[in-house]
């Protein structure tokens, strides 16, 4: 039985509707809602007797479906969502330009929130602050954000309580506006790792945080080292090492899974080093592992999920900084459904990454037998010498097998470019993989968001369209790289991408 997701400001009036809506329908004898009590219920003997079927029974499945092993449980999670949940992404600019709001102004366009992050914004903020220095003074939380530790230090010695105290914009406690500010200011009473401090040192705590929409929580140290899906407009705190590690030594817990997930889509390793030094993979989670139960990972879990994407990135420097740490070589992880179940070292045979294969044999990882298809697959996906010939061999002694591996995987050139590597993809291409197929985005989408333009020259040469606009957005990868700044691929780009309509939108480019 499939679980459910709850939704990101889960309302219990709503689950109370949910579960009575299940009762009826089993006491109806529905034949769906009769299948799912005798497969989530603990007692399956519960679906026995419809007319018997308690509201509580039918909440215990409500519960048990959305990842709880308990109604009890489950309000017990509505009650930290009601607490924690923050949502910064939907507060709104606001265009008054009175002096008592234009200090949230600033602070609105120059922290991260996770929805709408633009370093023009960031840049925005700084002006102002630079205009009109006396921004920074309004209160504590956007001294904070602009980093005067000596006014912070004034604002807690005259009020300690205020060092802990949530407010401003975004309702978030003062270190919060310190390690997501991205505001640039140079100012020798400025300085954002000596106002942590200042906090720190006054009792603020190491492990605030907030759950990003009521889902994930995002903490002091997430804010510091920064990255995410949009990372180039989400980058690390100018001093995120710094920070990080003075987070760290006041007890921060290293295992902060939404600080991982947001530093997964850039291939430097330095957080990962720091977090493990203090102790990632051990311990019991810390207070949002507390908080959060079974819908956030352990800490064998979390160090897991590090050597997942070792192995499905081809980073084999984070694979033996994961296995060194203590991951099991066939962990995995928090099961994220991206890896679609695979072990770390089926992930880099499915990846065709060899250098991260070995050192997770070498780790005693499980290997697992291959059909031809997949073991064509992997030989592609390897893209090297031996793989050319290995794939030639098997072709000539089967040639629709590329057919059927297209058919199996047709994502591959996607794959390929996520890699960033030409070689793999005129491989491919030869094999009859197209390199327009994309998921809601095309090869040619993402190699010119990650800036690499040797991957777009060579997409470009195998015939990718750059006048496709992509699911999401309905933009062609050239406004793709404009978003992420890589100008470089803009240049390539620009004079064969169809300008933009008088009503501001693309043509259509297929």
């Amino acid at each position: 039985m499939p679980s459910l997701c709850l939704p990101s400001k889960p309302d219990l009036d709503h689950l109370k509707g949910q579960a009575r809506t299940l009762q009826r329908q089993v006491r109806a004898g529905d034949a769906e809602a009769l299948r799912t009590v005798r497969e989530v219920h603990p007692r399956p003997e519960a679906a026995d007797d419809p007319s018997a079927f308690r509201v509580a029974d039918a909440q215990l499945v409500l519960a048990r479906r959305y990842g709880f092993p308990s109604w009890t449980a489950l309000r017990r999670h509505l009650a930290v969502v009601a607490e924690y949940g923050r949502s910064p992404h939907l507060v709104p600019l606001g265009d008054d330009d009175r002096p008592e709001h234009r200090a949230d102004r600033m602070l609105r366009l120059g922290c991260l929130v996770y929805g709408g992050d633009d370093l023009d914004r960031h840049a925005q903020a700084g002006v102002m602050l630079g205009a009109s220095p006396e921004l920074a003074h309004k209160d504590i939380w956007t001294a904070a954000a602009a980093g005067d530790f000596a006014h912070v230090g004034g604002l807690v010695d005259a009020d300690p309580p205020l060092a802990d105290r949530p407010g401003g914009p975004f309702d978030w406690v003062p270190l919060l506006y310190v390690t997501y500010s991205r505001i640039s200011v140079d100012a020798p009473q400025c300085s954002p790792l000596r106002t942590a401090k200042v906090l720190l040192d006054a009792g603020a705590d190491p492990n605030a945080g907030y759950l990003w929409d009521g889902t994930y929580p995002f903490t002091a140290l997430t804010g510091a080292l920064g990255g995410g899906e949009d990372k180039t407009n989400q980058p690390p705190h100018p001093e995120a090492l710094a920070l990080a590690r003075l987070l760290l030594e006041a007890g921060a817990d290293p295992n902060d899974s939404q600080a991982l997930y947001n530093r997964q889509f850039d291939p430097d390793d330095s957080h990962l080093r720091l977090l493990i030094e203090f102790g990632l993979g051990k311990g019991g989670g810390g207070p949002w592992h507390a908080r959060l139960g079974s819908s956030h990972g352990t800490p064998a879990q979390l160090l897991e999920d590090q050597l997942s994407v070792a192995a499905a990135q081809n980073r084999p420097e984070w694979g033996r900084l994961a296995l060194g740490a203590g991951a099991s070589p066939d962990g995995k992880g928090t099961a994220h459904p991206i890896f679609k179940g695979r072990t770390p070292y089926e992930l880099a045979v499915h990846r065709g990454n060899r250098e991260v294969m070995d050192i997770l044999l070498a780790a005693g990882a499980t290997t697992a037998a291959l059909d031809l298809v997949d073991r064509f697959l992997a030989e592609c996906m390897a893209g090297d010498v031996g793989g050319r010939h290995a794939v030639e061999d098997l072709l000539d002694a089967d040639p629709g097998l590329a057919a059927r591996a297209v058919a199996r995987r047709p994502y591959a050139v996607l794959e390929a470019v996520e890699l960033g590597r030409p070689e793999l993809i005129r491989l491919l291409a030869e094999v009859g993989f197209d390199v327009n197929v994309g998921r809601r985005h095309t090869p040619l989408h993402q190699a010119a968001y990650d800036g690499d333009v040797a991957v777009v020259r060579t997409l470009l040469e195998l015939g990718a369209d750059p006048n496709t606009k992509d699911r999401n957005y309905g933009s062609p990868p050239q406004a793709w790289a404009a978003h992420a700044r890589q100008d470089a691929v803009v240049e390539v780009l620009r004079p064969i991408t169809r300008p933009r309509g008088a009503d501001g939108g693309w043509p259509d480019g297929a």
